[in-house]
């Protein structure tokens, strides 16, 4: 159930497709739209970890970043932020539970995940024994569709179809979360048109990429992390979710790397396929243009990190063709947070 300024929100509609008049309904609703607004006038919070910026490694704050198809749940006794961002078709979702504070961040990738994917977040934040107030934030996904004609000609002509990727996954979440049985107060609604700029030729962008969540208080940013932030262990669960495709135990579902009660990433051993090292080599040789054009659901919407860091992937296959020199012993890769808050790895 969705709330809104603190009421159940339901719209009268009699069109087969209910779901789809609560989103636009949502949309178009004033409490949202200021929220949104406001949102849009925090400045970004910049993530990074960097040797020239002069902080003293005991005062930095500790964050948890989730990257694509992934998701974290926190304790705010332990952890300062968690977020995540390089979404431009995806949504970032922050669920908050008001009594005790547990915060859950999500990088939604593909809309058939949704019904678990909130499952899997709502597992350690929600009480089964209480009724949870529960804060929602959704931010990401812009204006990429493009109409085309569809083939058949109804009555009054043709008949034209949206297609895209950001408008079926926020579609998908907003119906979700108004069938579940949960109470969710709605207070960000970032999304499709309230998240796109377009450019002097019309092009659309998203405005933003990213969300953090402050876990104090629950207040939540725009937000962008560098390579320094996202961490730890970077390209492997880059390549983690490439792989994650190949793996029917990984179909339908969130990937999980950080544990909540202990504060460390565990990556649990997988592996690429002789399949996957030989694109790794072809796609290696691809200019960067035919890179985003292959490789994105947004070739003109992407970060200017965005080739790098899947060259930096292919580049780690083609280097350690064997799964195994990732996992020696088949163990996983875990990293515990150290006394200045970066990560260190463990081994065992």
């Amino acid at each position: 159930m969705i709330f809104v300024d603190g009421k159940p929100f339901n719209i009268e509609s009699s069109s087969s497709n209910k779901g789809a008049d609560v989103l636009n309904a949502l949309m178009e609703c004033p409490f949202l739209v200021s929220a949104t607004n406001s949102f849009k006038g925090i400045s970004e919070m910049r993530f990074t970890v960097s040797a020239e910026s002069g902080v003293e490694r005991s005062t930095m704050s500790k964050w948890v970043y989730v990257f694509q198809k992934e998701y974290a749940t926190v304790n705010p006794a332990i952890v300062d932020f968690v977020g995540t961002d390089e979404a431009t078709t995806c949504v970032g979702i922050a669920i908050r539970n008001r009594k005790n504070g547990m915060i859950s961040v999500a990088h939604m990738d593909f809309p058939d995940i949704i019904m678990k994917a909130l499952s899997q977040m709502l597992s350690l934040v929600v009480d089964p024994a209480s009724n949870a107030e529960l804060d929602v934030h959704l931010v990401g996904g812009f204006e990429d569709v493009v109409l085309k004609e569809n083939n058949h000609i109804t009555g009054s002509g043709s008949r034209k179809k949206m297609e895209g990727y950001s408008f079926p996954l926020c579609y998908k979440i907003i119906k979700s979360l108004w069938t579940r049985p949960e109470n969710f107060h709605l207070q960000t609604l970032c999304i499709l048109q309230h998240n796109t700029r377009r450019d002097s030729e019309g092009n659309a962008y998203p405005i933003f990429n990213g969300l953090a969540v402050k876990t104090s208080d629950g207040s939540v940013f725009p937000a962008s992390f560098d390579s320094t932030s996202r961490c730890p262990d970077e390209v492997v669960r880059r390549i983690r979710l490439s792989s994650s495709y190949e793996d029917p135990n990984s179909m339908g579902r969130l990937l999980e790397a950080y544990e909540t009660q202990t504060d460390q990433f565990k990556i649990e051993p997988f592996r690429w396929s002789q399949w996957k090292q030989h694109m790794a080599l072809s796609l290696q040789h691809l200019s960067d243009s035919e890179i985003l054009q292959t490789c994105s659901t947004s070739p003109y919407a992407e970060g200017p990190d965005f080739v790098e860091n899947e060259r930096r992937q292919w580049a780690y296959i083609v280097e350690h063709p064997d799964w195994r020199e990732t996992f020696p012993k088949k163990k996983p890769r875990i990293f515990t947070r150290a006394a200045d808050g970066r990560w260190e790895r463990c081994f065992n």
